[in-house]
C-alpha cells in the first residue's frame, strides 16, 4: 500500500485546551487581529513557570480540542456553509459585480481574496513588538497571519475561477459580512500581490504549519482555512475533466462543486477526499507500543502505521489489513480515537482524511513487510515518554517563524519542508515521534500519559 506522510516538524509539549469562537475572528479587521495575537503572545510568554525556551528534561502531553487543520472558523458554528452570513450564489453574484467594477457596496458585504500560488498561500509577517526593557523574556518569534485582498488585488482572473471559502460577520453580531475566496493566480504573470511596505509572499503550507503558534487560536484558525484553500484549488487542478464521458468540468456553485459541461451528461463532480487509517497498535498485557520507520523518515524518527482504505472495506477493516499486511500482526478491539483533515500530502492528492484508531494486538511476532517499511518494533510506555521528553518542538516553531518573517521579506529564498526545520536536543533521544500538528502524535501521547480509551476518544474537531 501506499505510505502515509506524517512526518513533520517537531513542537513542545505545551497545552491548548480552548477553540476561539466564530465571533472573536472578525472578518476584515487586522488591526483587531494584530492585538489579539499580541496579547495571546504576551499572555503565553508572561504564564508562570512556562519559559520562553523549554528544556528536554520536561514531558507534557498535549490536549488540543482540535487538530491542526480542523476547526475551520469560516465554516460556521454549525459546521456548515450555509450556515455563514453570506450565501454562496450571493458572494459570487457580489464577487462579478466587484470584477465588473461595479460599486463595492453594491453587495452589502464585503470580500476577500486568499492568493495561492503553486500551492502556497499569500502570507505576511510582520516583526513583533520589541521586549519591554523590563521584562526578562526574549521577543515572542514573528506571528503570520493570512494576506488577505480585495478582489481589485488580483487582476486579470476570471470570476470563474474563484472558489468561495465561506463567510463571517453580519446578523447583529456588530460586524460588517464579508464573504471570503481563495484563487489560484499561479498563471497571472508580473503581478505584484503585496502593497507599498508590506511584507508578504507565497509561503509553503507545511512550513507555515511548523511556524504557526498553537496557542495563538486565530493562528490555528488560518491554517485551517489555508488548509481548506488549498485542498479545493487542488482538487480544482486535478479535477479538469468530466470521469463519465471526458469532456471539460466548469466549477458549479461559486467553486464549490464541479459539473460536466456536456448536455447529455451534466454529471455533477464533488471534491476529492482521500480516507486514510492510522492506528497506534497496543500490547495490553506487556504495556507496549508498536512504532514504525519508512525509510524515507529522518534518522531516530518512529511513528504510527498508517494506510489507505481499499474500497468496500470498513474503517476496522482497514486498520487489520494494514497491522497484518506490515508487520504480521493480528489485531482485535479497535477503538476511534479522533480525525485530522491532512491538506499537505502530493498534489495529486488534495486532502487526506487521516481517521485515528487505538488497535489491540492478538500476536506479537513481528514480520516487518520490507517493500513498506525499514522497522517496526515494540517500544515501552517509559521509552515513548522518553522520546516525547528530549524533543524541543517550542525551539523549532520559533525558528520556524522567523524563517517565514525572512522569507516574507525577501531575505531567505529556500522554502524546505518542515522535516528540514527539526532542532535538536543537546542530548539527542534515542528516538522521537512525530510532531503536535500530526494526529500520530497525539494518538501516540494519549497511550503514553493516559492509556488507551476502553471507549470511543471525547477528543472533538467541533
Amino acid at each position: 500500500m501506499l505510505r502515509v506522510d506524517v512526518s513533520v516538524g517537531r513542537w513542545p509539549h505545551m497545552a491548548w485546551r480552548h477553540v476561539s469562537p466564530l465571533s472573536q475572528l472578525p472578518p476584515i479587521q487586522p488591526n483587531n487581529l494584530r492585538r489579539r495575537a499580541k496579547q495571546a503572545r504576551q499572555s503565553a510568554t508572561n504564564q508562570p513557570g512556562l519559559p520562553p525556551t523549554r528544556r528536554a528534561s520536561l514531558a507534557m502531553s498535549i490536549h488540543l480540542r482540535a487538530h491542526a487543520f480542523a476547526a475551520n472558523p469560516l465554516r460556521g458554528l454549525a459546521g456548515t456553509r450555509s450556515s455563514g452570513a453570506v450565501s454562496p450564489s450571493a458572494a459570487a453574484e457580489a464577487l462579478r459585480a466587484l470584477l465588473d467594477g461595479a460599486d463595492a457596496a453594491a453587495g452589502h458585504h464585503l470580500s476577500r481574496v486568499l492568493p495561492f500560488r503553486r500551492g502556497r498561500p499569500l502570507a505576511r509577517s510582520p516583526d513583533p513588538p520589541a521586549p519591554s526593557s523590563s521584562s526578562p523574556s526574549p521577543a515572542p518569534p514573528p506571528a503570520w497571519r493570512l494576506a488577505w485582498l480585495p478582489p481589485s488585488r488580483v487582476p486579470g482572473v476570471p470570476s470563474d475561477v474563484f472558489v468561495f471559502l465561506g463567510s463571517h460577520g453580519g446578523e447583529g453580531g456588530g460586524e460588517e459580512a464579508a464573504a471570503y475566496w481563495a484563487v489560484d493566480v499561479s498563471e497571472v504573470e508580473g503581478a505584484r500581490f503585496g502593497g507599498a511596505g508590506e511584507e508578504s509572499a507565497f509561503v509553503d503550507l507545511r512550513t507555515l504549519m511548523v511556524a504557526a503558534d498553537w496557542r495563538d487560536k486565530d493562528a490555528m484558525g488560518e491554517l485551517a482555512i489555508a488548509g481548506h484553500a488549498r485542498a479545493l484549488l487542488e482538487w480544482h487542478n486535478t479535477a479538469k475533466f468530466c470521469g463519465a464521458c471526458g469532456a471539460k468540468a466548469v466549477p458549479t456553485e461559486a467553486g464549490t462543486r464541479k459539473q460536466c459541461s456536456n448536455e447529455s451528461c451534466k454529471k455533477r463532480i464533488y471534491p476529492r477526499v482521500d480516507p486514510v487509517v492510522i492506528m497506534l497498535v497496543i500490547d495490553k498485557e506487556n504495556d507496549r507500543a508498536l512504532l514504525s520507520r519508512q525509510s524515507r523518515f529522518v534518522p531516530r524518527m518512529w511513528s504510527c502505521l498508517a494506510g489507505f482504505i481499499e474500497p468496500g472495506e470498513s474503517l476496522e477493516e482497514a486498520v487489520r489489513r494494514e497491522t497484518w499486511e506490515e508487520t504480521g500482526i493480528e489485531v482485535g478491539q479497535v477503538i476511534y480515537h479522533s480525525s485530522q483533515p491532512w491538506p499537505v500530502g502530493p498534489n495529486t492528492m488534495p486532502c487526506q482524511l487521516m481517521v485515528g484508531f487505538f488497535a489491540y494486538a492478538k500476536s506479537l511476532d513481528i514480520h516487518v513487510d520490507k517493500k513498506e517499511l525499514e522497522d517496526a518494533q515494540w517500544h515501552s510506555r517509559e521509552d515513548v515518554k522518553k522520546a516525547l521528553t528530549f524533543a524541543e518542538y517550542e525551539k523549532a516553531q520559533r525558528s520556524s517563524a522567523l524563517k517565514v518573517n525572512q522569507i516574507c521579506k525577501g531575505t531567505e529564498r529556500g522554502q524546505s519542508t518542515s522535516s528540514d526545520l527539526r532542532v535538536e536536543s543537546e542530548e539527542p533521544a534515542p528516538m522521537f515521534v512525530p510532531e503536535p500538528y500530526a494526529i500520530a502524535h497525539h494518538l501516540i501521547s494519549s497511550w503514553a500519559f493516559e492509556g488507551a480509551p476502553k471507549v470511543p476518544s471525547s477528543f472533538s474537531n467541533l
